[in-house]
């Protein structure tokens, strides 16, 4: 997957928020995406995942399937968790009976019953990456996916980021509180001045 000289801003006349941006992004990768507050990196994951087109430039090679999980999930919706999860995968076109696979392995199946707007951020969040996960993507962006999760499923993620990878997806993470840190072959790019540099030592390795 490439972007070419990607751009971005949100209205005409608006500040760019992503300009003249290239990058790569092969299959069986993980990168993570870091930057201060208001740098771009939700922008370049909604590019990423299709939610944004760009102002110029272009993105080639997206996967076919993508699941995106974002850092707000949007819990207000009147769905239990279980007929939330089931109308994505109807949605989807894939089959529900993935729902309790990973109802198990991210520890909710005591959210099944649940409201949506009654969760937590944690349980929420939670919710928005099974949905993610149901269709076994090509392309897997996460915004922040540690945010507010137990220990339990923080433990977790890492080896499901992994699991992607070894079939060949592309893994995108936004996450500042660095837990993909130590996943060896990870990509760190950080967005600066609306571009994405990578991480010196990451530059290194490569060489």
């Amino acid at each position: 997957m490439r972007l070419s000289n990607v751009s971005f801003r949100y209205r005409r006349r608006a500040p760019w928020v992503l300009t003249g941006l290239d990058l790569v992004l092969g299959p069986g990768t993980v990168t993570e995406v870091t930057g201060p507050n208001g740098s771009g990196k939700s922008t370049l994951l909604r590019l990423l995942g299709g939610l944004l087109r760009p102002g110029s430039g272009v993105v080639e090679g997206r996967p076919a399937v993508i699941g995106y999980a974002p850092e707000r999930f949007p819990s207000s919706q009147p769905f239990t968790v279980i007929a939330y999860l089931r109308q994505m995968a109807a949605i989807r076109g894939v089959d529900p009976g993935g729902i309790p696979v990973w109802a198990e392995r991210l520890q909710m199946d005591h959210l099944l019953p649940q409201r949506l707007r009654d969760l937590s951020k944690g349980s929420a969040q939670k919710v928005g990456l099974a949905q993610a996960l149901l269709p076994e993507p090509g392309l897997l962006i996460l915004d922040e996916p540690f945010a507010g999760l137990d220990a339990a499923a923080r433990a977790a993620l890492p080896d499901i980021v992994s699991e992607v990878a070894a079939r060949d997806g592309i893994v995108v993470v936004s996450d500042h509180q660095g837990d993909l840190r130590s996943m060896e072959g990870l990509h760190r790019y950080e967005i600066r001045a609306g571009r994405a540099v990578q991480d010196e030592s990451d530059e290194e390795a490569a060489r």
